[in-house]
């Protein structure tokens, strides 16, 4: 029996009498069986949303999520003038012409835990003179400062002053052109130096830019509006300056870090799930690391079918920008690897903290040990850093329920395949993290055969 609230209204805190973050109880033990749809990706959808305030028309996104980072995003689009007309069928229709500078209070109240505003910095630079980014939040997994932002800011001409409340950005001047070396493949860093200089004054040259394939696809949002945007297979991205740029008509890629979550539960709950929307090209690495795990695969037209292929084998996995393994997808992986016969690694390269969830699935019965300054191998192919971590699993050990609260949004959803795979009943508090990326959440849980309950 599942006792199930509305996914659209839990979504939004405060709606009628729904809880703002309820309790999953899960009955675990058993396969998962059905059909999930993946929509477009969330890494991509908030950043295009963005995009939007940088047109002199009115841009439409298609295949956009229902998401609380989605819901952020908007509502810091309203906040600053910005229409958005939402047709609830994933279409979003974004009118910039009423943009307006907005009080720090406001944007801060509105922002919340997500780390999306300071994206917003070059845009509203370019169209206001000015911008606000509050403390920000986010998920609980490292470090992530935001100096490669500001940085960055800098070099375009802007000049940055640190308030108790936040920081304040002024370009009095206007922005121009700049050289920038990334000392790392930051996607956010990317993304904010793209969404700067497509409107800059002169050439735009970025060295140890991010290419994972969200970061594509908004180059293509960008040069749908008129930007001029090239790059190189040396990470080195080219952005000559425009003097304007229009609205766009766009359908955001599909999300990869869902869809790699939906194919780790099949794997961990000996399932058969089938991700409707999911593509083989964007994928290819997982797909490569599913099957060495003992994982069986099918391609269709409209999406992937995951399953196991027999039993689960160690693997030895190393995290690392595109086209490496995405760090989002080795917390859900973990879960499967307590049920494979043997030893795996997985080496955690991208964020010092984000191996802290397995705590709780060594609550729940695995066996995960974790090397806080990581781990030396002849085999490794990524470069070191001094950050990283590693996981040793040994398998296959038996989960049995636990009581555990969702730390971050891919920890806590692999606290939920850990529960559905484990025997007995766990309650997983703190759920509304997820429904930070994941759409209709609770929907698909029911589509795939889940055995849960939704509590206060």
């Amino acid at each position: 029996m599942n006792t199930l609230l509305s996914d659209a209204s839990a979504s939004r805190p405060g709606g009628d009498g729904e809880p703002t973050n309820p309790t999953l109880v899960i009955r675990g033990g058993r396969p998962l069986q059905g059909r999930v749809e993946v929509k477009g990706a969330k890494n991509l959808a908030t950043k295009a949303m963005v995009a939007a305030l940088l047109g002199e028309t009115v841009s439409v996104l298609r295949d956009v999520p229902d998401i609380s980072d989605v819901q952020v995003v908007r509502s810091l689009l309203e906040v600053h003038g910005v229409t958005v007309d939402d047709d609830g069928e994933g279409v979003l229709r974004l009118d910039p012409s009423g943009a307006v500078s907005a009080h720090m209070e406001e944007i801060d109240a509105h922002a919340g835990a997500s780390r999306i505003p300071i994206l917003f910095c070059g845009p509203l630079l370019h169209l206001l003179g000015q911008a606000f980014i509050p403390d920000l939040g986010g998920c609980r997994i490292g470090d992530r400062p935001i100096d490669f932002h500001l940085d960055a800011l800098r070099a375009f001409g802007a000049t940055v002053d640190k308030l108790p409340s936040g920081i304040r950005l002024s370009a009095p001047n206007g922005l121009h052109g700049a050289d920038i070396t990334l000392p790392y493949p930051s996607v956010g860093a990317t993304e904010q130096v793209l969404l700067t200089a497509v409107r800059a004054k002169g050439t735009t040259e970025l060295r140890g830019a991010a290419i994972e394939p969200e970061i594509m696809d908004l180059i293509a949002v960008l040069q749908k509006m008129g930007a001029i945007i090239s790059y190189e297979p040396n990470r080195v991205i080219f952005i000559e300056g425009v003097d304007s740029l229009r609205g766009y008509d766009h359908r955001c890629i599909f999300d990869r870090n869902e869809a790699a979550s939906w194919a780790c539960a099949a794997l961990a709950t000996d399932g058969d799930i089938f991700v409707g929307g999911a593509k083989q090209p964007e994928m290819l690495t997982f797909l490569n690391v599913f099957r060495k795990a003992g994982g069986d695969f099918d391609i269709a037209e409209d999406g992937i079918r995951f399953r196991r292929g027999g039993a689960l084998r160690p693997v030895m996995v190393e995290t690392d920008v595109h086209p490496g393994f995405m760090t989002d997808w080795q917390q859900p992986l973990i879960v499967a690897l307590t049920q494979a016969e043997g030893v795996s690694t997985v080496h955690e390269t991208v964020y010092e903290n984000r191996l802290g969830f397995t705590q709780a699935l060594n609550k729940m019965g695995a066996d995960i040990v974790v090397h806080s300054e990581g781990l030396a191998s002849p085999d490794r192919r990524v470069p070191r850093r001094a950050l990283e971590q590693a996981a040793v699993i040994t398998g296959p050990t038996p989960l049995h329920g636990a009581d555990v609260v969702v730390p971050d949004l891919r920890g806590g959803y692999s606290y939920v395949i850990a529960a559905l795979a484990a025997e007995g009943t766990s309650h997983v508090r703190g759920v509304e993290i997820i429904r930070r990326g994941y759409e209709k959440f609770f929907d698909k849980l029911i589509a795939v055969g889940a055995d849960f309950d939704v509590v206060a």
